[in-house]
């Protein structure tokens, strides 16, 4: 109702503006933009006058200009976005990029973003549900949580869509992982990678922040996995540009960025904890991480055929535990470096299973069976053989090849 109402007192204003002869008569962007105004300027402020009001905007207006305005902008984002979420107001769009586009400051999830969402969101409801009690083969346990779910993990992988764009661009700029900035100035490239980055410049969670909060659904460890998010994203840009360019990277980023790298998880569970009423499981919480560990190092080494180490991870020039060991050990020791990892964590795995429930041990097994199947022999954890595959040691050269 509130929305019609809107509605309907901006016809009212473009009628009366019609009336006045006060139209643009260019589009309806702009009539709606003069509607907006007239209304601002109708509203009471303190004791200002009409005249008062009608006599600031005269002088002031010269003063505005398209940089002022846009600084303007990256300061006003926050208190937007709190604003539009506390209308439960959230805008969608498709562009012909699949990418996200920022208006009016503002990160549209869009429909690629929401398509990418679907399969981590079949995996959570799988794997996590029966840490809440919940079964996932019921569709009331699913519908019931899944609009917010949804909606957090395709704003997720939105800013990730981001974040990809952005790792491409970085891959041809000599300036840095942060500063896309020489990358053929007449493409447009320099321009859309500034353009960016500003989305992780100015609170890229914070229309999320907002909309959780508004529905009391926003703990500090949801803000803390959020930020490690962002930490994330720095990092897996950080790594990749070195590595592109043949540069050093440490073995510390590389191991912060690999435990990171699944706060979505982390995220969705604390939230449905949050749906749910229900005060956070730490024995859960930490199984669930080792087991989050072992399932990213398993995703990044495969291609689709089990070949090899996950291919489209070197062309994209994406983060991959495999490829950022090699980065480090070298192609020869990385293998060797790798099966450590797996075989300490798989210990962690093990001590950590046995002090569940019984109940909830035997349907963890059995989940691991399942992904395993789904996976093929060569992948997953736990009841998965571990199986290396060959490393990609040149990747200039498998690139040329590939995009060849």
């Amino acid at each position: 109702m509130e929305a019609l109402r809107k509605l309907e007192d901006a016809q009212r204003m473009l009628s009366f503006m019609e009336s006045a002869g006060l139209s643009s008569h260019e589009d309806a962007d702009s009539d709606r933009f003069l509607a907006d105004f007239l209304h601002f300027m109708a509203r009471p402020c303190g004791s200002l006058s009409a005249e008062k009001k009608c006599h600031l905007i005269s002088s002031f207006l010269p003063k505005i200009s398209e940089p002022v305005l846009e600084a303007a902008l990256l300061r006003s984002t926050t208190t937007v976005c709190s604003e539009t979420c506390a209308d439960d107001f959230t805008l969608f769009t498709v562009d012909s990029g699949n990418a996200c586009l920022l208006r009016s400051g503002m990160p549209m999830v869009g429909l690629d973003a929401m398509q990418r969402a679907n399969s981590t969101l079949e995996d959570f409801c799988r794997s996590y549900f029966m840490f809440h009690g919940m079964d996932a083969n019921e569709p009331k346990s699913i519908f019931r949580f899944l609009p917010f779910l949804s909606f957090t993990e395709s704003y997720i992988y939105q800013l990730d869509n981001i974040n990809e764009e952005l790792l491409q661009l970085s891959s041809a700029s000599s300036e840095g992982p942060n500063l896309p900035m020489e990358m053929g100035k007449s493409d447009g490239n320099q321009s859309k990678g500034i353009h960016l980055l500003e989305v992780f410049k100015c609170d890229p969670f914070g229309p999320l922040v907002h909309l959780l909060h508004h529905h009391g659904l926003l703990i500090e460890r949801i803000t803390t996995e959020l930020r490690l998010g962002t930490e994330y994203w720095t990092l897996e840009r950080k790594l990749c540009h070195a590595l592109v360019k043949k540069k050093k990277i440490s073995i510390e980023d590389v191991m912060r960025a690999i435990h990171l790298k699944s706060f979505d998880y982390r995220i969705l569970n604390l939230l449905l904890y949050q749906l749910r009423g229900q005060e956070v499981n730490e024995l859960h919480m930490e199984f669930l991480s080792v087991s989050e560990f072992l399932v990213e190092i398993s995703d990044d080494l495969v291609d689709a055929a089990g070949l090899t180490m996950r291919w489209d991870d070197v062309v994209k020039n994406n983060f991959n535990i495999l490829r950022m060991l090699v980065g480090v050990y070298g192609a020869s020791v990385a293998p060797s470096k790798l099966s450590q990892c797996i075989t300490e964590a798989e210990e962690r795995y093990e001590i950590l299973l046995n002090k569940l429930d019984p109940d909830l041990s035997s349907n963890c097994r059995k989940r691991c069976e399942e992904a395993t199947k789904e996976g093929g022999n060569k992948s997953g954890h736990a009841f998965g053989t571990w199986n290396i595959p060959p490393v990609i040691a040149d990747e200039e050269s498998y690139r040329s090849r590939i995009e060849g």
